[in-house]
């Protein structure tokens, strides 16, 4: 078949789909053999139709083609068959459930029809125009009607199945467009004409200003014309659409969306693609591929899921002007008051954690402007604060001149990391961008100018002039590869900028000239903007980016609004306002209000408003300077789990007024670097009064009382030691019993596995049930040993070493279906659901002795062996690529940091050795500094793990704990017990606020991060019934993927034990008072995607 006609059944494809012909289009999917819909083959798999799996499959290859069709069909074949068998046997039906096994191999056929060569450009729908054949049709009929001898004004066109003609009329007239109704459904935007619109008969356009599609494409050498009116594509004209896999399967609509160029649903793929997940047999050799992506409309989110429900009011004491979520610590709220406080706020426990006033660091570096403004007033309020896309910096925009950049590492350390004379007067907001793979601050100020600052050193990096207005509001974004922010003025004036310092590339002007802010959904998919006029209109509004026209206008909003009305978006789906005292909702495809909620009243006229990451939390400022916490049902249960007690109705309803305690400093933790909305802050109007005082009596600040020294007065160490202080459970245990020396729980937090000293796996499962609802590990219900039917168990390979004397390591996939493992002997891959051997290699000697995949791709293994080498061992070629020695005694433990690209090693020679990823050359090493007066401990292990920033390490000893900085390992802080008394292991809890210490005596100690400081011990007698003939401790010790409160012990004679709090208390003690100074100061990366091995 011919280039064209396969074009044209792409065509026909997407007519076909848009015309909702769903079985039609699957069916010429299939009999064409030119586009495989993976979304539409997932659904099929998820719902067991195994004949149309085969059916559809047929129309691409047979069974007999290559070794990977052969293994696809084999797999759906034998997915068949076990559940076939499971229907007919009762003993069967209890092996495992069918929706996991079906997701599991799902995983590996999309893998297989990936690599396999038959599907190569087929699994990706070309990139077209919406309607592109209806516009191919209205072209040939504008064509037809010019060669028309009499063409008719207003032509009836009734068939295409005869060239169009008109007839002869009374008398000739000049060619117009045709108006019919088939044709007339082609889209067209509104508001800014798009470049290459095609309506019926559509007149030939003046030409047109540069778009931003055009300049993102060609990035023009030169500044565009100060008036231009191009529309805001934000799709490169080159660059293909890109249909993105859903991230949850569809539940309601089997078929794809067909991507369009101009589509508002473009995703972005969220890491790189030809890394296996999982271990496989054949070799593969990916091409980038990409998936349809569920359509907005077809969310399952309801009105239901909006945080709607008042839980808490804090008092901030004066008026509150911004505010931001943690990215990741979901319960921290960054806020920003007129006064110039800066607070954090921990939800859970309805504290303040951390309090700054305004003070400029360096008064004498600043201008002299700025000087004489602060002797005549020494005060600034908060325009704008922002956590950093990691968590790890938070940045605060002031109306005099001043940024303040903090660097916040956790716990209680607060430092202050860099203070920029940003613009000349009020800096309106601030926002970080990524550029380069550069972490920036882009600010903006009332001298009509945006600056791009480096986040590190401060190095100013880019100006952008251009704005005959003081600028409003900034937005960084990315499409592709092409970087750029949005900015926009008092004027209503909105331009775009590259990071160039070639000027702006667009000009045009805001809905109603108004002061507005803009920003993406959370995905990055959808262009939004709200804004508020002179005359207190506001319009809310979607944008279709490639069209550069305003899409859709949400209806609603105030015509007399106080101040700009802030706006916020959440799941992809919602957005909300703060409008005429309350919270104004809409789903983000109807432009008509879903609902309001005026949060028990006592709302400023337009208040502050910002949904936190997951949009189960909603913060919203009052008209008595407080903020209200709303949340929905998930929210609720947020709390519970971190409240030091339970909600009760008296509770959510009285929403009781919280003062503000201790002043301490900022908690820690990170993200992956993205660009979402935040409020932003109107400039602040200073009124002057006789006196040039710019104070107004909003301004007069209330006392808060500071409760820190009453606090360290009251406050003592939390002591457990009876059973009935603490929630603990002995796993049931059928198999002989001998010490645990490794210890996970698998990622899910559904199960744990344990290896015994005799080689022998065990795994305890949690079920789902109504006492258990979400199926996780709990100290409150008994899990169930669990056996495959065939009673098999997971038993590495010994050889001839005696199990007393041998190490065991063993590492877990990311998905928990496989678990590499080693006793000594060889290295074995089981598979976690049958238990079964999958493969075994690199007998000893030498023996392993620390396991650990590379976060990256799991076939790479580095491997730590008995003979001080580390082995980088690829399992899909079965190769040692490439052998990196450093230590001197056996290597004990390995942690990979995907942020910095290193592997960091420990070994019984008490070193620490920091390897590039990229190359595997040693970047640093440094020795254990032994406590004083300690004699050293030879040959004793040496674990390290990192914390969830990825660049701090933790490194247990059994003389001490210690937190060092990567990638120089620079020792930060050490905690050494009394030397009675050893370490045996230690852990981060999931959050990596808390470190779980186990000791030789059977006490549990839980330490602060970074202070390390003891919050709370736990004494053998609380979770172990006192024998004097037994001397029982825990070897190893495991925490919970995402209970920050929950760890498990193996213990030297066999037995788990899984340890919580009381449901009152909700966490282990209390922290001790702040400590100044206490801590790192750092910077770090994205969060840690895979637990670090027990």
């Amino acid at each position: 078949m011919s280039s064209l006609s396969r074009e044209l059944v792409f065509l026909i494809l997407q007519f076909l789909d848009e015309e909702k012909f769903k079985e039609t289009v699957h069916k010429l999917e299939q009999e064409s053999g030119f586009f495989f819909n993976m979304r539409y083959f997932e659904d099929m798999v998820t719902n067991g139709e195994w004949d149309e799996v085969e059916k559809y499959l047929s129309g691409f290859t047979k069974v007999d083609d290559n070794r990977y069709s052969m293994k696809i069909f084999f797999e759906i074949r034998k997915q068949k068959y076990l559940e076939a068998l499971d229907k007919h046997n009762e003993q069967l039906s209890k092996y495992g459930d069918t929706k996991s096994a079906r997701g599991i191999m799902l995983a590996e056929l999309k893998k297989l029809i990936e690599a396999n060569p038959l599907f190569r450009d087929k699994l990706q729908f070309p990139t077209l125009k919406n309607s592109r054949l209806r516009t191919l049709i209205n072209q040939s009929l504008n064509w037809q009607h010019q060669l028309c001898k009499n063409p008719r004004p207003n032509p009836d066109i009734k068939t295409l199945f005869v060239d169009h003609s008109c007839g002869q009329p009374n008398g000739a007239r000049a060619p117009s467009p045709v108006t019919n109704p088939l044709m007339g459904a082609v889209p067209k935007a509104g508001g800014f004409p798009p470049l290459g619109a095609h309506g019926p008969f559509q007149p030939t356009p003046a030409a047109l200003p540069t778009s931003l599609a055009g300049w993102m494409a060609n990035p023009s050498p030169v500044p565009h014309p100060s008036a231009s009116a191009g529309p805001i594509g934000l799709a490169a004209a080159n660059n293909a659409a890109i249909l993105k896999r859903p991230r949850t399967p569809p539940t309601n609509n089997p078929a794809m969306d067909y991507q369009t160029a101009d589509s508002d649903h473009v995703l972005k793929r969220t890491r790189p693609f030809g890394l296996s997940d999982e271990v496989s047999n054949l070799p593969v050799n990916l091409l980038p591929v990409a998936y349809s992506g569920q359509s907005h409309g077809q969310s399952s989110y309801s009105s239901d899921d909006l945080p709607k429900t008042v839980v808490m009011t804090l008092n901030q004491g004066s008026i509150v002007k911004s505010m931001d979520f943690h990215p990741l610590q979901q319960i921290l709220l960054l806020v920003g008051t007129n006064m110039g406080d800066v607070m954090v706020w921990d939800i859970g426990s309805r504290e303040r954690i951390a309090h700054r006033n305004f003070k400029v660091w360096e008064l004498g570096s600043c201008s002299v402007a700025l000087q004489a403004s602060l002797s005549n007033d020494y005060s600034a309020s908060v325009n704008r604060v922002v956590w950093s896309p990691d968590g790890t910096l938070c940045s605060v925009a002031y109306s005099k001149h001043i940024v303040h950049i903090y660097s916040y590492q956790g716990g209680d350390d607060l430092r202050n990391h860099l203070e920029i004379e940003a613009h000349a007067g009020s800096v309106n907001d601030l926002a970080f961008s990524y550029p380069n793979k550069q972490l920036c601050v882009v600010t903006c100020g009332e001298d009509r100018v945006i600056k791009v600052w480096d986040a590190v050193t401060g190095a100013k990096q880019y100006t952008f002039e251009g704005h005959e207005a003081p600028v409003y509001s900034v937005c960084p974004h990315h499409k592709e590869s092409i970087q750029f922010i949005f900015s926009t003025a008092t004027d209503g004036k909105i331009k775009a900028w590259l990071y160039d310092n070639m000027g702006s590339r667009v000009d045009y002007d805001a809905p109603g000239h108004s002061s507005t802010t803009m920003a993406y959904s959370a995905d990055g998919t959808r262009l939004f903007s709200c804004g508020t006029n002179k005359e207190g209109e506001s319009f809310l509004v979607e944008w279709n980016e490639s069209e550069g026209a305003v899409k859709r206008t949400y209806h609603g909003l105030g015509k007399r609004s106080v101040g700009v009305v802030q706006f916020d978006t959440t799941k992809n789906r919602f957005l909300a306002a703060g409008d005429e005292f309350m919270i104004k909702f809409w789903d983000m495809d109807n432009t008509n209000m879903l609902t309001s909620v005026e949060a028990d009243g006592g709302l400023l006229a337009s208040p502050c408003i910002r949904f936190n990451k997951d949009g189960i939390l909603l913060a919203v400022s009052t008209n008595d300077n407080g903020v209200k916490i709303l949340a929905n049902a998930e929210g609720i249960r947020l709390l519970r789990t971190v409240e030091n007690r339970t909600f009760d109705a008296s509770r959510v309803a009285s929403a009781a007024v919280v003062k503000a305690p201790t002043i301490g400093a900022f908690p820690s933790t990170n993200v992956t670097v993205g660009t979402s909305l935040a409020d932003r802050a109107p400039p602040v109007a200073a009124m002057v009064g006789i006196n040039n005082d710019t104070r107004n009596l909003a301004d007069v600040k209330p006392r808060i009382v500071d409760e820190a020294v009453e606090k360290s007065r009251i406050w003592k160490l939390t002591e457990i030691n009876e059973p009935s202080q603490c929630r603990s459970l002995k796993l049931p245990d059928s198999l002989s019993s001998m010490r645990v020396s490794r210890l996970i729980y698998t990622n899910q937090g559904v199960a744990i596995l344990a290896l015994a000293a005799n080689a022998v796996h065990k795994l305890w499962k949690w079920q789902r049930n109504e006492r258990n609802t979400t199926g996780k590990a709990t100290a409150s219900i008994q899990p169930q040993l669990w056996q495959p039917s065939s009673g098999i168990l997971m038993t590495n390979d010994i050889s001839d070493t005696n199990p007393e004397d041998a190490v065991s390591c063993f590492a877990l996939s990311k998905n928990d279906s496989y678990v590499m493992s080693a006793s000594g002997g060889k290295i074995s891959l089981f598979n976690m659901m049958t238990f079964k051997t999958m493969t075994t290699f690199m007998p000893p000697p030498p023996a392993a002795t620390f396991l650990a995949f590379h976060p990256q791709d799991n076939n790479i293994i580095a491997i730590g062996m008995e003979d001080s080498s580390i082995q980088i061992y690829n399992v899909r070629v079965d190769e040692v690529k490439t052998k990196l020695k450093g230590h001197q005694k056996r290597i004990t433990g390995l942690a990979f940091s995907h942020v910095l690209n290193v592997l960091v090693s420990s070994g019984a020679d008490s070193q620490l050795c920091v390897w590039s990823t990229d190359g595997w050359e040693k970047q640093a090493s440094k020795f254990l500094q032994m406590p004083s007066g300690r004699p050293p401990a030879p040959l004793a292990d040496t674990r390290v793990q990192f914390h969830l920033d990825q660049t701090h390490l933790l490194a247990v000893h059994e003389t001490q704990i210690a937190l060092y900085e990567a990638p120089k390992l620079e020792c930060i802080k050490q905690f050494s017990p009394r030397e009675a008394n050893p370490i045996t292991h230690a852990t981060y809890s999931c959050d990596s606020q808390s470190i779980y210490v186990s000791f030789e005596d059977g006490s549990i100690g839980i330490l602060t991060v970074p202070a390390l400081r003891l919050r709370c011990r736990i004494n053998q007698s609380a979770y172990l019934h006192p024998n004097p003939s037994l001397r029982v401790h825990p070897l190893v010790i495991a925490a919970h993927p995402s209970e920050p409160n929950q760890f498990a012990l193996g213990l030297t004679d066999g037995g788990v034990h899984v340890l919580e709090p009381l449901e009152a208390e909700g966490k282990w003690g209390t922290p001790p008072p702040n400590e100044n100074g206490a801590g790192p100061s750092t910077t770090s990366g994205a969060a840690v995607s895979e637990q670090t091995q027990r």
